[in-house]
């Protein structure tokens, strides 16, 4: 080890951001232990100069009359050369010439080193994971798995793989394009660090509509729910603090400005934002936006369920392609919603009713 290593462990720094001191230390540790498998004494002390790439490694050996043992002893007038007022029973620092070592120490000092740096590596990439933790970052598309469709992302100076279920619908993602993903959680495995990542994850748009409403960012705007069909539609609960801010009109911006760059992130994914309310039947009314609706009645004894009368010509809007629209809605609320045409049941009989309440629908009118 010389000059070389120093200018390894300043590129290793460099290029992968593993420290230097870092390295050091497991060398240092890496030396202590060739020492005791090649000499059996680990008393050694280690002394580095980075600025003039050297070091010296010292065995810490005991002065005595009779050497028995060469490792961890050294006689007295050896030891006097060293240090002329040493006596039996001192202990002197033995300046080891690394040639010494031979071929197993020094392997055995180049595993170690080598499991260095693999910790160091791993310890940068939970590092990164982890601040990243349920945020959403920017990552590059490296490779794409043609079997599986799995890619491979760059997210820093770490590697993390996006599943083709966590995709958004049929997206063809390509080699070199930047991305946003969501960092859903981060694992310690025995193959190291591994983020989950997701681009298919409510939050993911959650997130997406802070960067991009400055009101949402700020705290004026507060985003109360998400319910999410990734790929195909995803409805926006959100809320105003500021009674002169309108928190609908600002998420979707100038034109449609801001909602239309959320849009094109997530491949024309259709995008409902709806005003939150306390009130259980005006916010079943508004999520089941952009429907409708006469009226809401919700259920008293508890069930979280709720009968909506919408125009019969609503009807299908209001359920939505393959009941798409009333189960995100049900998902955003969290209330069961059961929808009828405002003509009846076409010819059904109809259920009996529910020990229902009944509350006024968007427009202030009861039924």
């Amino acid at each position: 080890m010389n000059s070389e290593v120093f200018e390894a462990l300043n590129l290793l720094e460099k290029e992968r951001g593993i420290p230097v001191d870092f390295m050091l230390d497991k060398i240092k540790k890496a030396i202590v232990t060739a020492c005791k498998n090649s000499y059996g004494n680990e008393d050694a002390v280690i002394n580095m100069d980075a600025a003039r790439g050297q070091f010296d490694v010292y065995l810490r050996k005991e002065v005595t009359e009779e050497v028995t043992n060469t490792g961890k002893e050294i006689s007295v007038e050896k030891a006097r050369e060293i240090d002329p007022a040493a006596a039996p029973g001192d202990k002197v620092s033995v300046l080891l010439n690394t040639k010494d070592f031979g071929r197993i120490a020094a392997q055995t000092a180049r595993n170690i080193i080598r499991q260095g740096i693999r910790d160091g590596e791993r310890g940068q990439m939970l590092q990164e994971f982890q601040s990243k933790h349920q945020e959403l970052v920017s990552a590059l598309v490296e490779r794409i798995d043609p079997r599986s469709g799995a890619a491979t992302l760059r997210i820093g100076k770490a590697e993390a793989v996006l599943p083709k279920s966590e995709q958004v619908g049929n997206e063809q993602l390509a080699e070199g394009a930047r991305i946003k993903v969501y960092v859903v959680d981060v694992k310690e495995t025995e193959k190291g660090p591994r983020a989950v990542i997701s681009r298919t994850h409510p939050d993911l748009v959650k997130r997406l509509f802070e960067n991009e409403v400055p009101e949402i960012y700020d705290g004026t705007v507060e985003i109360k729910a998400v319910s999410r069909e990734a790929g195909s539609r995803t409805k926006l609960a959100v809320l105003s603090h500021n009674p002169d801010v309108d928190a609908v009109g600002a998420c979707i911006g100038a034109r449609g400005a801001r909602v239309s760059n959320i849009v094109s992130e997530l491949g024309g994914e259709k995008i409902d934002i709806v005003e939150y309310s306390e009130d259980p039947a005006k916010f079943v009314a508004s999520a089941l936006s952009p429907a409708d609706v006469l009226s809401v009645q919700v259920a008293e004894d508890g069930s979280r369920a709720c009968r909506v009368t919408v125009p019969d010509s609503q009807l299908s809007l209001a359920i939505g392609n393959k009941g798409q629209n009333a189960r995100l809605a049900a998902k955003l609320t969290g209330w069961k919603i059961d929808i009828k045409p405002e003509s009846g049941f076409f010819g059904e009989t109809p259920e009996a009713p529910l020990n229902i309440q009944q509350e006024e629908g968007p427009d202030g009118q009861t039924e």
